[in-house]
């Protein structure tokens, strides 16, 4: 007899990442990685550490990054869970707080991976669309939902919602609150809504080493949250989800936080000129506080595009979804990598 999926897994679509090119010298400014190197102190502590200890499991609760990054966000080692990227914190979350027919509210468009977490526990998606600007809509405060996902800066807009926004959110809310804040390092104003986590009970923010840590190839993610939901997550996790070396990888980075700074600041300047150069190429550019920019040609499918700058080897992102077919998400490289960007954009668009 052959196995049998859930019939919910059989009808659902799983989550697409980006593109990884196997071959060929592309700029890849698809998947929102850094384009800098990660802190020196890193590269040093995984070679020193890349030897016999790897027959040993690793520190199962990630001690030493649970207690650095505890003390660089003014809270306890037991307000933080380490993952295996926040990818798996969502995942952990999700299976902790929804079950078949639970409503999960967030808006739309977002990150899509929440549509393929609910969709395996047989939620119920409860999403409402972003204002045109990527506000959120009045009637988004006055939902009911077991579990609320806020992605601040959001992806694919790269805006940004006020932290008053994220109170009245945990303030109304009957369910738990994410705020999913994976870019908030590129934030101008580093908007976060970590000093609310002491006085909501239901509100858990999370972050991540892949972006402005520059470390997406070793998969680390934190939750942030008070003591009691850390403490039913844990009985969800793996026994060992965050190998050895991401620990040590991750814990170097958070011990050399000057390096982390100097890497973002090099990116908010290159975000300035790549938002720059797209409007005098006539596109319409969201305010992004992230590292990357969605930039929309009002009516036009923007697919040919998006194929011909893969063509000529620059990846960019395109969502074949309703409301997103005139924009391309383009991560925010190098100087010269924006330059070539902006380069062959201009070519293709002037013929």
């Amino acid at each position: 007899m052959l196995a049998r999926f859930r019939k919910n897994i059989e009808a659902m679509s799983g989550y697409v990442p980006g593109e990884q090119p196997q071959g060929g010298a592309y700029i890849k400014l698809n998947t929102n990685e850094n384009p800098y190197p990660p802190s020196p102190r890193v590269v040093a502590a995984v070679k020193k550490a890349a030897g016999s200890a790897l027959r040993l499991y690793p520190e199962p609760m990630g001690r030493d990054v649970r207690a650095l990054a505890a003390s660089i966000y003014g809270l306890a080692p037991n307000n933080v869970l380490v993952g295996n990227g926040s990818d798996e914190l969502l995942s952990i979350i999700v299976r902790a707080f929804v079950g078949a027919g639970d409503r999960v509210l967030y808006p739309e468009p977002t990150y899509t991976l929440y549509d393929t977490l609910v969709a395996i526990q047989e939620g119920v998606k409860a999403a409402l669309p972003y204002a045109a600007d990527f506000s959120l809509p009045e009637q988004f405060f006055t939902e009911k939902a077991a579990l609320t996902f806020v992605c601040n800066p959001n992806s694919p807009s790269g805006t940004l919602l006020p932290v008053s926004d994220i109170e009245r959110l945990a303030r109304s809310s009957g369910g738990a609150v994410v705020v999913d804040e994976a870019y908030i390092d590129f934030s101008d104003a580093n908007a976060t809504a970590i000093p609310l986590l002491k006085e909501f009970p239901n509100l858990i923010v999370l972050r991540t080493f892949s972006k402005s840590f520059s470390l997406a190839g070793v998969r680390v993610g934190l939750a942030l949250a008070p003591e009691e939901i850390i403490a039913g997550l844990v009985k969800i996790k793996d026994s060992y989800n965050v190998n050895r070396l991401s620990q040590i990888a991750a814990a170097a980075a958070l011990g050399d936080l000057p390096w982390m700074e100097r890497s973002v600041g090099r990116i908010q300047r290159s975000r300035k000129r790549l938002i720059g150069g797209l409007k005098k190429l006539g596109f319409h550019v969201y305010p992004s506080q992230a590292n990357f920019v969605l930039a929309r040609r009002q009516g036009q499918n923007l697919r040919g595009l998006y194929e011909e700058l893969k063509r000529r080897k620059i990846l960019v992102r395109y969502f074949d979804q309703p409301g997103l077919e005139d924009c391309l998400r383009i991560t925010v490289g190098a100087p010269a990598e924006v330059r070539a960007l902006l380069d062959r954009l201009a070519a293709i668009i002037k013929g």
